[in-house]
């Protein structure tokens, strides 16, 4: 870091990486001055778009920019391990879109990628750094529940999708898990750790990923969560978390909420809502001031989102794959 604005670069021009392009130019201290995509012709338009001085057609150049303080990559999760790679063996510091990686083992190799080149890496888990989500670790942390019992979180988009689509291919890491599950297995993680044990049931296509996955996780403490995911069906985006002495509920939208409820016995329930000065719920702000926060300090993985946490989700997605048998080319 040469100056108190943070010079980010884009991997990829999908929907995602739009929305947080749009986000960060909002910033005042993040400038984006570069994108790259697989042609020339798309990351061209995607900079006339957003004002971007520079766009390259190809990935490497985009790694090899040494005016760049971050990449954010935004390519399907299937490509995250070749995109996140060459940037950190460029000396890119990055921010990497979730789910991290297909599996354990390309999040391990990145994550040693990272600590070799002293550089940051970050898995976007933009969950983590919502206000909401941050109130609500802190109120479990602080005791206000008591000792978690129980944890349930669901998340479902209503499709039909078809058998082309990312969602579907395996080529792309398609199925529920990855895409929508890693919210739900994320949040068990945030507020117990690694599960000690893991069953899971699904419903697979005929091109061999999860349409559907109920998955139970267990701990050493006697919590247990409760998660649901699907590409078949809109559900509530609800998550809940129970205590011994009371509950915390999330009524809609839980891995980008507004407002949460504390229940307590003998008390009144009690709400608790985000600022409006902090944006619409679904802003990727909180995470790229996190990661911009974490560069300015020297840092080269977040305190939000620890990498051994990244790595300890990847590690039970691993294990719910392995039982409701879904494997993706190559491994």
């Amino acid at each position: 870091m040469t100056t108190d604005t943070v010079r980010w670069g884009i991997l990829a021009t999908g929907g995602i990486a739009a929305a947080f392009t749009a986000d960060l130019i909002d910033l005042p201290d993040a400038e984006v001055v570069a994108v790259a995509s697989r042609t020339e012709a798309s990351a061209k338009a995607f900079a006339d778009r957003f004002g971007i001085p520079r766009a390259y057609g190809d990935w490497a150049a985009l790694a090899a920019d040494e005016d760049l303080d971050v990449v954010y990559v935004a390519t399907p999760h299937a490509a995250h391990r070749a995109a996140a790679g060459l940037c950190l063996e460029a000396g890119r510091n990055v921010l990497c879109e979730k789910a991290f990686t297909l599996n354990v083992r390309e999040a391990e190799e990145l994550v040693a990628l990272a600590r070799e080149h002293d550089r940051f890496l970050m898995e976007a888990m933009w969950m983590y750094c919502n206000p909401v989500i941050r109130r609500l670790k802190a109120l479990v942390d602080d005791g206000a529940i008591g000792e978690v019992r129980t944890v349930q979180a669901d998340f479902g988009l209503e499709g039909p999708f078809p058998p082309s689509h990312r969602l579907r291919d395996p080529a792309q890491g398609g199925g529920a898990l990855l895409d929508l599950g890693v919210y739900p297995v994320s949040f068990a993680h945030l507020l117990l750790g690694e599960p000690s044990g893991i069953s899971a049931q699904a419903v697979i296509s005929p091109e061999g990923v999860d349409l559907q996955t109920v998955l139970a996780l267990s701990w050493d403490s006697g919590a247990l969560a409760a998660l649901h995911c699907s590409v078949t069906g809109g559900t509530g985006t609800t998550a809940s978390v129970t205590g011994s002495r009371g509950r915390i509920d999330i009524p809609s939208g839980f891995f980008h909420p507004d407002r949460l409820v504390l229940h307590r016995a003998g008390r009144d329930p009690e709400e608790f809502t985000a600022d409006p000065a902090d944006g619409p719920r679904n802003t990727f702000r909180h995470e790229a001031r996190e990661v911009m926060r974490a560069l300015r300090a020297g840092e080269t993985e977040s305190r939000l989102v620890p990498l051994d946490g990244t790595l300890a989700v990847m590690r039970t997605m691993d294990a719910v794959r392995e039982r409701i048998g879904v494997r993706y080319p190559g491994e």
